[in-house]
Order: C-alpha cells, then structure tokens, then sequence
C-alpha cells in the first residue's frame, strides 16, 4: 500500500506487477479508481460553462449516442491545468473526472469560472459515488453475466445505465490502458463492494497502480506531472505537445473558450510539423513521443536524451513493460510472457519516427529509436504489442 494523491492505493496485489499487467492484456483486470476526482455539472448554464472550461465540445454528448469524451482543463497560455473524462449519463447533468492529484486545483479553477455562469452549478461527488474500471477481452463477459441492461460498446466513450439486484450503475466504455475492450463503472458507495466482489468472482484480477502505470505507458496515453504540466527545465508542456490531447481540441461549433487563442497557434505549428512544412513551429518546440529502447538498461523520467551529441529532450515516462506473447494465424495469447524497456519523451518536434536517440541513463548512453506506438488496440477482442526490431 502506497500514500497516492491523499489516498491510501495498492501498489500490487499477491500475483504482482508483471502478473497484473498480462492478466488485464489477455483476460480482465479490476480497478478500484476512486481516488479519481468526480465532479456533478448541472443547471440551465451548464453546457455554456463547460464549453468555455474545457477544451472538447460538450454538446456532441448524448447518453443515446456518444456519451463520452475525453477533455482537458486548460489555462490561459495553452497548458493543462488536468486532463480530464467528460460523461453525460442524464440529459439534465454532466459527470466530469479529474487526477486525483489535481482535484483541489481543479476545483479552485472551475469555481473561479462558474461566476462567469451563474445559472451552473458544480457539485463535488468524490466521497460518495465509487468508480471502478473493467479493462482487457474478458470484461463484457464478465460485467454482462452479473448486472442487467444493456451495455455499452463495442465502440469506445458510449454510455448506458445497468442495475445490479436493483442497484443503479452507470457504465462507459472507456478506459485508461489501451485495451479495446473496456468499461468504467460508476455506483454509490454502499454498493461498491457488492459489485467489486462479484466481478472478482467471475473472474477479474484486481490491479493495482504499479499495473495501471505499466498498462498506460504502453498505450502512450499521458500522466499529468509527466506528459503534462510542467517539464524538466521547470517550463509547461503545450497541450498539443501531446498525440492523445489533439482529438480533445475541438474550435468550430462552439463559442470562445479559455486558452482557445493559445491552442489555436499550437496546431497551426502541429500541421506544418505534420507536413514537414519550413516555418514558424516555436508554439510547439517539443512533442511527447513513443521510444523502444534498444541498448541496455530503463529510461527513467528525467534522463536526457541526445541527438548528434546535442540534448533534444527529456524521458517523460519510462520502465520495463511485460507483454504477453501470441501466436496462430488469428494471434491468440500463448500463456508466455517477455519484457521490453519502453518510454515517452518530450523531444524536439521535428524528430521524425525512426530517428536513432542517445538516452542517458545514469551516466550510460544507451540506444534508442523513436517509434509510432507501443500497442495496437485496433485488434479487438486482444490489443496486441508493438515490438521494434532494429535493422
């Protein structure tokens, strides 16, 4: 157990990291994320609130179609104040879930908003409503033989309201480790164990935050205070430094929102980059990128990373990921597993994939390359490992 965001988190169960990893790839891991910070929007202003709060468009949500979406709180110069999940269970409410880490902070910041908007209101949730997360190609099993209704997917960020003896619980499919298939429970707090222990009896693995850093890390999906927030040198990392936030960067159809006119210089940068255009790029001088280590040893947050004996940036994220292995001609897993040291970087942004690196790790130089990704998720039921192999 572990001191996480003023909660007291598992770091592991019995089975350990690597067994928790593997399970949630190829069968149903089951994670307690209450820590996380929920929040309840509602009132007769709420959408122009979170229109002008957050960075995505809240009014594409509809509980009958997508009822969910990923989103950030931004600040004025075009950095994160916290990346965040936006779901619309009800049409007359939204439910918004932030880093447990930044929960105060978010708070502050959206309060501080709402006099803009009086006819809003915002509602703190966390110490009474429970969220869990039913992740990997066993999950729908699993969550359709213990709840009734219907659920939602296969297609990512839908929603839809299930019961359990009765009990309200309201499910997404969404989900924080790259897995295809994927779901997020909400339910009140008294219920919470009564729905954990049923999916552990038919047959989830719990897992805990070492597995869930693991999980995340491959997928290349962002961490605040890591791929966000600030870097190394103490500067704020631009919100589309990141691959995973652009798609919750939306400008048309929607009024003016906080940081809309920083954002909007970032992606003019992110397209001339995209074309590999000369020009005007400093809106967006580093980018957040996948790299396979592939000399000896594991990069580590805050190793330096070289270019022609030149430092062109610094790992974000980096440890040595387990991953199981498949096989057949409709790869199904083997029951085998390997390791490879894997990380995210925020390097110079005209590094281009397939770039040959220099990490430095405690003094060593060790290889590396920078790569598209680290897992498909494209292969449902099963995500499937992407492993670099240098020429």
């Amino acid at each position: 157990m572990v001191e996480f965001g003023g909660w007291d988190m598992p770091l592991n169960y019995a089975k350990g990291i690597i067994a928790e990893h593997i399970g949630t790839r190829t069968a149903a891991g089951l994670f307690d994320v209450s820590h996380m910070g929920r929040f309840i929007v509602r009132g007769p202003e709420a959408l122009p609130f979170l229109q002008y709060a957050l960075t995505n468009d809240a009014s594409r949500l509809d509980p009958e179609k997508t009822g969910a979406q990923y989103t950030l709180i931004p600040n004025q110069k075009g950095g994160a104040v916290d990346d965040a999940f936006l779901y619309r269970f009800k049409n007359d409410e939204y439910l918004l879930v932030v880093n447990a880490s930044n929960r105060r902070k978010d708070l502050r910041t959206l309060r501080a908003t709402l006099k803009r908007f009086p006819g809003a209101e915002l509602i703190d949730r966390t110490s009474d409503l429970a969220m869990l997360a039913l992740q990997g190609p066993r999950s729908a099993d699993i969550l359709s033989g213990i709840i009734t209704g219907k659920l939602p997917g296969p297609a990512r960020n839908l929603v839809s309201t299930a019961r359990l003896n009765g009990t309200e619980i309201m499910v997404a499919s969404t989900g924080y480790t790259g897995e295809p298939v994927c779901f997020e429970l909400f339910v009140e707090n008294e219920h919470a164990w009564e729905l954990w222990d049923k999916l552990v009896s038919g047959g989830a693995m719990p897992i805990g935050l070492g597995a869930r850093d693991t999980l995340r890390l491959e997928a290349g999906l962002p961490l605040y205070g890591h791929e966000f927030g600030l870097d190394p040198e103490n500067r704020e990392i631009p919100i589309l430094a990141c691959p995973a936030a652009k798609p919750a960067v939306v400008f048309t159809g929607r009024g003016n929102f906080r940081g809309e006119t920083a954002l909007k210089k970032q992606a003019l940068s992110l397209e001339r980059i995209r074309r590999n255009e000369p020009g005007d790029a400093s809106d967006l001088p580093r980018l957040i990128r996948a790299i396979a280590i592939t000399g000896r040893g594991i990069a580590r947050p805050g190793c330096r990373i070289f270019k022609d004996d030149r430092c062109v940036g610094y790992v974000t994220s980096g440890s040595m990921i387990p991953y199981p292995v498949f096989a057949g001609e409709n790869p199904l897993p083997t029951g085998e597993h390997r390791l490879r040291p894997i990380c995210l970087a925020y390097i110079e942004s005209r590094i281009a994939v397939g770039t040959e690196l220099l990490i430095d790790i405690r003094g060593k130089s060790t290889e590396g390359s920078v790569v598209s990704r680290h897992l498909r998720s494209d292969t449902a039921p099963y995500s499937q490992p992407v492993i670099f192999t240098k020429k």
